[in-house]
This record gives structure tokens, C-alpha cells and sequence, in this order.
């Protein structure tokens, strides 16, 4: 179904993908932080697309999955060059739809603004400002701690302890935060957030749309809020994000 590819990054290090160019329509998705490529919600996606006859991509960011370089030699603003990079090539073969899913949908966000080609976006609980927001969750002591040593993981799992961050992570998301301050280039978005969702909580979600519409009130948003947690992705989740797909969000 999907072909693999390559793309080179800024600093000679590929960025590794499948993309299969089908007609028409061409679905990006996006995964979240520390998630690869293949997974249930994008193996869902490429059959659809399969059906359809759209063109399917999914990819991993530099220093992560398949693809090459280090991870601590990688920032947020990195991984939006990877993404916008992956729009510029599937782009020249039709209108994007970017699925995003977390730190994904955020990403998703942020290219739209930057490519014309992003006509439709389906945001899956977008981490907004991850990493900022982050920063401010902690404690004083913990942020200092962050911010002079330079490097921190995410949280105590033990799967993010194998992965710290540099407090750069933190400054660039802050950074491209402030980006919602302008007037949003329109783009058809809908944002699907679980209402039990203990890691990006519904109520971000809601006053993203609020805020948006605050600077443009007819801007084409809007959020379906259903019973599930973070990740969206048992049978029933896919079904449901399947059908808003399908539907043309």
C-alpha cells in the first residue's frame, strides 16, 4: 500500500516515511511525542485511504523511529521543519489533510498555518504549548533544576527518563505559542478531545476554540468532545474519527 522515502533534514540527517500518492486528496499524519509512525490510528488512516484512493503519508521526526539522528540533538522547531518538509512534498499532488494526534496535532497546526496546501486539519487532543505548559505544571525547585542543568525528561516514567529534554524544548514552544496571537490563516479544523483524557486535559482544547474565534468568530472550528481518554485509539475512537474523516472535516 505505502512506499517508503526519504527526505534530508537541514543538517544532512534523513527523515524516514511511507507514503503511498493515490489521487485527489492527501492525508498527513502526524504522531504524538515519542510515538512512531505506525500505529493503530495511522494503520486505520492508510486503509481508508487505501479504499478512497487518497494519497496516505505518516513519517517519523528526526531522532526518533526509522529515521535518522540522535534525539537530544533535536528541538520542537526541528520536527515542525520535518513536517512542513513532508507537506511540501506530498502537496504538489493535491489538497493536504493533516490527522494529528497530541504533540502531533499541534505540529499540524502550526504547518497549516505556514502551507497553503493544508485545506483541512483533524486535530486528536492537541498538546498546545506542550512544553511550556509543562514547565509551569512543576514545582519552583524542579524548573530551576530544568532550566540551569539544562536537561530534565518529561515527566518520571520510565519511558520518558530515557529521553531528557533541553530547556530549549521549553523556550521554542513558548515561542511558537505566541504565534496564536496573530490572525489564524483559515483552515477547516476540527479538534476530537476525550473527555477523560488526564494527560492534555478536554478544557485545552476548548479554549484554543474560543480563542480563535475571539480574533475570527467565523472561523470554520469546531470540537467533538466523546467519552475516552488520551490517545483516541480503541476500536470504537477509530471508528468515530474514521467517520468525521470521511465526512470531510
Amino acid at each position: 500500500m505505502s512506499s517508503p522515502f526519504e527526505l534530508k533534514g537541514a543538517d544532512g540527517k534523513l527523515i524516514r516515511g511511507d507514503y503511498s500518492r493515490g489521487a485527489g486528496r492527501q492525508v498527513l499524519f502526524i504522531n504524538g511525542f515519542l510515538s512512531e509512525r505506525w500505529g493503530n490510528k495511522s494503520r486505520a488512516l492508510a486503509e481508508l485511504c487505501h479504499h478512497r484512493n487518497w494519497g496516505f503519508c505518516c513519517f517519523d521526526c528526526r531522532g526518533t523511529g526509522d529515521s535518522e539522528g540522535k534525539f537530544t540533538d533535536y528541538t520542537l522547531k526541528n520536527w515542525l521543519e520535518d513536517a512542513s518538509a513532508v507537506v511540501q512534498m506530498i502537496g504538489v499532488y493535491g489538497p493536504v489533510l493533516i490527522v494529528g494526534s497530541s504533540l502531533g496535532g499541534w505540529l499540524a497546526w502550526l504547518a497549516a498555518q505556514e502551507h497553503g496546501t493544508v485545506q483541512n486539519l483533524l486535530l486528536i487532543a492537541p498538546a498546545f504549548n506542550m512544553m511550556g505548559e509543562r514547565a509551569h505544571e512543576i514545582s519552583p525547585e524542579r524548573r530551576q533544576t530544568w532550566q540551569t542543568a539544562g536537561w530534565m525528561p518529561y515527566d518520571d516514567d520510565e519511558a520518558h527518563r530515557r529521553y531528557p529534554l533541553s530547556w530549549k524544548w521549553v523556550e521554542e514552544s513558548e515561542e511558537l505559542w505566541q504565534r496564536r496571537l496573530a490572525p489564524p490563516r483559515r483552515v477547516k479544523t476540527t479538534i476530537m478531545h476525550g473527555l477523560q483524557d488526564t494527560v492534555i486535559p478536554p478544557a485545552v482544547s476548548w479554549r484554543f476554540a474560543q480563542h480563535v474565534l475571539s480574533q475570527t468568530p467565523d472561523f470554520p472550528i469546531e470540537i467533538i468532545f466523546k467519552t475516552g481518554d488520551h490517545r483516541l485509539s480503541k476500536p470504537n475512537d477509530l471508528v468515530h474519527f474514521l467517520r468525521v474523516l470521511e465526512k470531510g472535516v
